[in-house]
């Protein structure tokens, strides 16, 4: 009886000692840096057992034991609380990393830059395009009505969805700029605003030039002159479905359409693009100058002028800058 009683404490023994080492050993490679050396992307499938994510992640070389990875997340009693999307492994990260990343549902954030001076097509073009959005747009906003800016988003995230984050963007913002204007604008609303700057926004990629472009304009409808802004020519002939891919010439300036500024007068009737902060901020607060007119310096900004008389001095230098400029393109292409 003895003897029994000794070899079953013995038993009990050797059991609890193998239980300690594997316990021991299973903790160990949890918290064990992982076998892959550069970070992986994995998506997790809403409703994906816990069999199905050990698998995924070892396919992906970010796990070497599945079946530890099961047993950590069954013995810490989250097995289901591990959250569906799209994940980023990092490299070298242990199963206890990747266990809290997925209990915390740290999913990786995509990012997708929206230009200034884009039309509404050329945005949802470029959505299209972006990788991890799904679903079409449908109702496109008013043209000028998404705001420009960098935005984050999931792995499954609707096109519609990131538009409509744009557009109520565009609208706080706005209305907000709109209400801390500069007293005595020629300006009736907001929305007459959203129209200036998007003209503004084509005219100019310069910040510097920015509020001075703003002010030509601005002096030049408190005048009732026409604004003969080359944007809203080229918008009236594609409607900002294309780019022009050409010269104007002097028939599409004398084309009567309802944006082209050289035949109608004061503003058009929307935007002509989506205009960025700075545009809209050059508007409410531009330049104070008398500057009537504005044309190509041929150093990638503007010659400014109060004057016709100063202003067709600067047309007439930079039709002789653009002219030397064709010809040594000529003589760099002759053979």
């Amino acid at each position: 009886m003895r003897r029994l009683a000794a070899f079953l404490i013995l038993a009990f023994a050797a059991v609890c000692v193998a239980a300690l080492v594997s316990f021991s050993w299973i903790k160990a490679e949890v918290d064990r840096p992982g076998p892959r050396r550069e970070p992986v992307r994995i998506v997790f499938k809403s409703g994906a057992s816990l069999e199905q994510i050990a698998n995924q992640l070892a396919e992906a070389g970010a796990l070497r034991h599945p079946t530890i990875f099961r047993l950590a997340a069954r013995f810490e009693r989250v097995a289901r609380h591990l959250k569906a999307g799209e994940y980023e492994v990092e490299g070298r990260a242990s199963q206890r990393d990747i266990l809290d990343m997925l209990v915390a549902g740290r999913t990786y954030v995509r990012r997708l830059t929206i230009p200034e001076g884009l039309s509404v097509q050329e945005v949802i073009t470029l959505l299209s395009t972006a990788d991890g959005l799904v679903g079409a747009v449908n109702d496109l906003p008013p043209e000028g009505r998404l705001l420009p800016d960098t935005y984050h988003y999931a792995f499954g995230d609707t096109r519609a969805g990131l538009v409509a984050r744009m557009r109520q963007k565009m609208d706080r913002f706005l209305e907000k700029a709109w209400q801390s204007r500069r007293p005595g604008l020629p300006l009736k609303n907001s929305e007459q605003t959203l129209v200036l700057a998007s003209i503004v926004e084509k005219e100019t990629a310069r910040a510097d030039e920015r509020p001075r472009v703003a002010a030509v304009f601005l002096n030049r409808l408190r005048k009732g002159m026409r604004l003969q802004s080359d944007p809203t020519v080229i918008y009236g002939i594609t409607l900002g479905q294309r780019p022009l891919g050409r010269r104007l010439t002097r028939k599409d300036v004398e084309a009567p359409t309802d944006f082209n500024t050289y035949t109608i007068a004061g503003l058009p009737p929307h935007a002509i693009a989506n205009p960025g902060r700075a545009s809209i901020e050059a508007v409410l607060d531009p330049l104070a100058s008398k500057d009537l007119y504005f044309v190509a310096d041929g150093k990638g900004g503007h010659a400014f002028a109060e004057t016709l008389a100063a202003h067709n001095k600067n047309v007439a230098r930079w039709r002789r800058l653009r002219k030397k400029a064709s010809g040594a393109n000529r003589k760099s292409t002759t053979p």
